[in-house]
């Protein structure tokens, strides 16, 4: 069977190879649990979208929609998966008048569905003043957004008449609410993050509450900053996201996190991380991950953002266009906290490899060796790309996402992730046999497989009781 990097994302980076485990083995596919979800996507989902929004599944589809580089119209595309909104019809749905207010920028769209109406909450700046950013809502009563039925229905009034931008809004027991960034006269910085109580989906209901201020180091690169929040209510607790700093490959996300007991209307429920979630990686060739929002798909949790592939950009880069639309999983720690790792790059989606004898522990690389730990907190140590193998048709080789430039090799009976070489001996090494099953995949040269030995990795010819057959034998995640 001919493997391409294109061809094994068909099951999150996998596919069912042309043979089968070795005899004896193939009843660990009726004896194992099922394997865990697994998100397939391709990196950048869509180009030349910024400020990325995708609807939770609605009706059986998925929405997109986001800046567009021109900044002078609202677009939205449907799709029944996450990956086929890469290829599904685009449909601008409002332009910005000729002229007056909301004539000028138009930024960071969002599409929510409450009480059976769709909103777009958007920021628009005037013809004459582009920059006087102010928050809009448009209403439609149809069930597809996509459809031309929309409606303004005016500015949302907050506290102050001042730039004002990336609004949001989720329910929380029973209370709708709205989060946005404000420039708040009297504070010297270029925006702050504030929450209030809704009162409809047009209007608040409350005075705005200050919660988030740019204060540390990384929130204050090129300008004061902290913007684009998205709202993930996980574990007992409310999370929230933001982004900080310049739009330069300096720019990064926060979290803020309060108890979802709190009351979330008292700046003092809120907690900010010390450090950014989510940054540049010159690894992976991504600069400025940000303005993110969040989706599911099945019970997985997937982180939606927009990177850059390069770093050194001409003029303002808010006018670069190359900020793309991208999406990867999004992982909880034991303690029930996201965790983000790095911005993934370009091509399809990585997965985790769990033991099927341990599946609570992870595959990772810890000072290049392959090893099985559980609460893997260092996310991209654990995750890899099966990707085309070095000895032509039916093999595959392992990719490193975090060193992109090594790939699983066998040293003796150990394995190491090493850089690429161009030689017949690496080659070998890093060259496998993808065999798989309902209940995952092993990975075999010559007589042995990839085996879990108590936390390590080693190869190991296949036994066959069902502890042996387990122990080469990997979920993918």
């Amino acid at each position: 069977m001919s493997f391409t990097r294109r061809s094994l994302l068909r099951t999150g980076g996998v596919v069912a190879a042309a043979g089968v485990l070795p005899a004896g083995q193939a009843a660990a596919q009726e004896e194992a649990a099922a394997a865990p979800s697994v998100l397939t996507a391709r990196n950048p989902l869509v180009e030349k979208r910024a400020d990325p929004f995708i609807t939770p599944p609605t009706d059986g589809m998925y929405y997109l929609t986001g800046s567009v580089p021109e900044y002078d119209r609202i677009v939205v595309r449907g799709a029944s998966t996450l990956d086929g909104l890469a290829t599904a019809r685009e449909r601008t749905v409002w332009r910005r008048p000729a002229s007056g207010p909301m004539g000028g920028y138009i930024w960071a769209p969002e599409l929510h569905r409450i009480d059976g109406k769709w909103y777009i909450y958007f920021a628009a700046g005037d013809s004459d003043q582009p920059f006087r950013i102010r928050t809009y809502v448009l209403e439609s009563p149809s069930a597809d957004p996509r459809e031309a039925t929309w409606t303004l229905r005016g500015q949302v009034v907050t506290g102050w008449d001042s730039f004002t931008l990336d609004a949001t809004t989720f329910a929380h027991r029973d209370k709708r609410y709205f989060l946005w960034a404000q420039s708040e006269p009297g504070i010297a910085t270029n925006s702050n993050l504030y929450i209030a109580e809704m009162a409809s989906p047009l209007a608040l209901g409350s005075a705005p509450v200050r919660i988030a201020v740019p204060t540390l180091d990384w929130e204050v690169q090129g300008f004061k900053v902290n913007e684009g929040p998205a709202v993930l209510i996980r574990n007992g607790r409310v999370f929230v996201t933001f982004s900080a700093s310049a739009t330069d490959a300096r720019y990064c996300m926060g979290l803020l996190t309060a108890d979802e007991n709190a009351n979330l209307l008292d700046a003092r429920s809120w907690t900010k991380s010390p450090q950014p979630v989510f940054t540049t990686n010159t690894a992976t060739s991504q600069y400025g991950p940000g303005h993110n929002s969040f989706t599911t798909v099945g019970d997985v949790d997937v982180l939606v953002y927009h990177a850059r592939d390069y770093r050194d950009i001409t003029g303002d880069p808010l006018f670069d266009p190359n900020r793309h639309t991208r999406v990867q999983r999004l992982y909880w720690n034991a303690d029930g906290t996201p965790s983000f790792g790095v911005p993934v790059g370009r091509g399809e989606l990585p997965v985790r490899l769990h033991p099927l004898d341990a599946p609570h522990a992870v595959i990772r690389h810890y000072e290049y060796r392959l090893r099985a730990d559980g609460d893997v907190r260092e996310l991209a140590d654990s995750q890899f790309r099966v990707v085309a193998g070095f000895l032509g048709a039916g093999t595959v080789a392992v990719q490193s996402v975090n060193f992109p430039d090594r790939y699983v090799r066998v040293d003796g009976t150990n394995l190491r992730i090493d850089p690429y070489e161009d030689t017949d001996s690496y080659g070998r090494a890093a060259s496998f046999v993808l065999e798989e099953n309902r209940s995952g995949l092993s990975l075999r040269q010559g007589g042995s497989y990839v085996t879990h030995d108590t936390g390590r990795l080693v190869m190991a010819p296949p036994g066959t009781s069902r502890e042996a057959r387990e122990r080469v034998t990997f979920a993918r995640g």
